[in-house]
């Protein structure tokens, strides 16, 4: 006789049994689930799983598309895989590189073809795409030996790759199919090739740029957004981390291996304080500068960085102030509330930009102003007595999430603001095909912060993150393009030494937690990084800020 499974639909809470081994795809048929767009997988006793699953003990299933971060995630791959496919078809030798994210979409290169101005061979590849497409073809799992693996990448030129699943301990590994051509991905794909009739491939610099649906309105293709000096940054430290033989994880474990851990991070902290440097020059050629000013999303460093140009600064000759931000917070009762009726931190309403303003103009002008303080507590702002003059050596120096937004420092001199973009732009990929978010990179150090110095839980700082990135997409992106100079704050070193502290947090993830999928998927993205050694990491770096054991005061 049939076992029969029971499988709780998690929205409604019902209720119903199947035979041992039903698929999730049939499950969602007889639930009969309806969402905004084609089902792509579901959370399985909160944990990602494909369609092709099967149940064979009792479960709770919540079903996905493409409006949940999981589901676009598993769009992209395909999207990314589909692509690869497109262009071996048409170019058999040829290699895609999926590089980064730029102008709302991801840049890719086809390795030794350049294709600025190549309109005819992008709408080639985007063509032989939708013949894909309507082909219907299958994205096929499967679990083949790893020494297989590594077999059938060397065969496909895929050297980084092999590489790392030559680094691994695993006897199987799963791969994907796609009509005949085999990859791995980091993470599920959808069923087969007819989902992905969204999407746009345009002809963009020296590559091509994928453009894919906007999560939140998926009938449409996120807005293609001009982002010059996003480009040319990434593009540098690609080049950078090439020349250095550490452009993905397989090469920087196989330093990690070889003993040179330390020399990673002597380069890297090496780079960085070049660049702080070159940026100190700037400001001091620009004879009118005196406010810089510091914007950039959560984690990406802008205290420790702010604090290092001002050192900088001051071997140039200048004499840095800092002025925080935070003391210009309206009092609590004039905090703007966002539409769940808490109080919005991240809106620039909430700071008292007018006397901001006025404060710089006065210390230009050169009179002596009280600087206000505000008790966080209390909601209040105060005034102890802390009193600031300037002169024309002085540079000024305000970090925060509003730096860039025009408005805060609506009437102050263009002539003497110098704006500065910091972001954690990771530069290395697991591989060619498989891209590091750089989001992923801020999250895992804002975990480990959160739980060192703030007594927040990897739950805690998991459940806030989705409400830290839509004040970032509304009050800090829309302006990067604004800065005079981006500063990349990512190290190339640095998750191979993030991942003992963080994984621990989040090992305490359960399986009853929400959460407990994107616990999972990062452990799995910290499985392929090797243990770096942090003892050379100097007080002064960006990741102390983070760890613990800098050598300057944050508070």
């Amino acid at each position: 006789m049939t076992k029969m499974i029971p499988v709780q639909y998690q929205p409604t809470g019902e209720i119903r049994e199947f035979p041992e081994g039903t698929g999730l795809r049939q499950i969602a048929e007889a639930f009969d689930v309806k969402l905004q767009t084609p089902i792509v997988g579901a959370m399985v006793n909160n944990e990602l799983k494909e369609l092709a699953f099967r149940v064979f003990r009792p479960k709770t299933v919540r079903f996905i598309d493409i409006t949940h971060k999981d589901g676009m995630r598993m769009y992209e791959r395909s999207l990314f895989f589909l692509l690869m496919k497109a262009v071996k078809d048409l170019y058999p030798d040829a290699i895609v590189r999926i590089d980064h994210t730029v102008s709302n979409g991801f840049f890719c290169e086809v390795v030794g073809k350049n294709l600025e101005n190549d309109i005819q061979t992008v709408s080639d590849i985007e063509a032989q795409m939708r013949k894909l497409i309507d082909d219907d073809l299958p994205f096929t799992r499967r679990e083949i030996l790893n020494e297989d693996a590594i077999r059938i990448f060397e065969e496909n030129n895929y050297f980084e790759k092999a590489r790392l699943f030559k680094q691994s301990p695993s006897l199987y590994t799963s791969v994907y199919v796609l009509d005949g051509m085999t990859d791995y991905f980091y993470g599920f794909l959808v069923p087969s090739t007819i989902f992905l009739k969204d999407f746009d491939l345009i002809q963009l610099y020296d590559g091509m740029l994928l453009r894919i649906p906007d999560r939140h309105d998926p009938k449409h293709l996120k807005r293609i957004v001009k982002q010059d000096k996003m480009f040319e940054i990434m593009q540098e430290h690609k080049e950078w981390v090439r020349i250095l033989n550490a452009e993905n994880v397989g090469r920087v474990n196989e330093q990690v291996l070889k003993g040179e851990g330390g020399e990673l991070i002597k380069l890297a902290e090496a780079l960085h304080e070049k660049r702080i440097a070159e940026i100190a020059d700037m400001i001091k050629t620009r004879k009118t500068v005196r406010l810089v000013l510091v914007s950039g999303p959560s984690s990406s460093g802008k205290t420790t960085f702010s604090k290092r140009l001002a050192v900088q600064l001051k071997v140039a000759g200048l004499q840095p102030v800092m002025i925080s931000l935070d003391n210009y917070f309206v009092g609590r009762e004039q905090t703007p509330k966002d539409e769940h009726g808490d109080y919005d931190f991240e809106s620039l309403d909430a700071l008292d930009y007018n006397l901001f303003i006025q404060n710089i103009n006065e210390l230009q002008a050169g009179n002596e102003i009280e600087l206000p303080k505000y008790d966080f507590h209390t909601g209040t702002r105060f005034y102890n007595g802390t009193m600031m003059k300037t002169d024309e050596h002085t540079i000024i120096i305000a970090e925060g999430i509003h730096a860039l937004t025009p408005k805060l420092t609506e009437g102050i001199d263009n002539q003497t603001k110098f704006k500065v973009y910091v972001s954690a732009l990771t530069q290395i990929g697991i591989d060619g095909h498989n891209r590091i978010p750089t989001t992923d990179n801020r999250l895992l150090r804002r975990m480990v912060r959160d739980h060192k110095y703030r007594g927040y839980s990897a739950l805690d700082t998991l459940r806030r993150w989705a409400s830290v990135r839509r004040g970032e997409d509304k009050n800090i992106f829309p302006y990067q393009e604004h800065a005079d100079i981006m500063f990349n704050s990512a190290l190339m070193y640095e998750l191979g030494v993030l991942k003992k502290h963080a994984e621990p947090l989040l090992e305490t993830i359960q399986q009853n937690q929400y959460e407990r999928s994107e616990a999972r998927r990062l452990l799995k993205f910290l499985s392929y990084f090797k243990d770096i050694p942090e003892d050379e990491i100097p007080p002064t770096s960006i990741l102390r800020e983070f760890m613990g054991k800098s050598s300057f005061k944050y508070h």
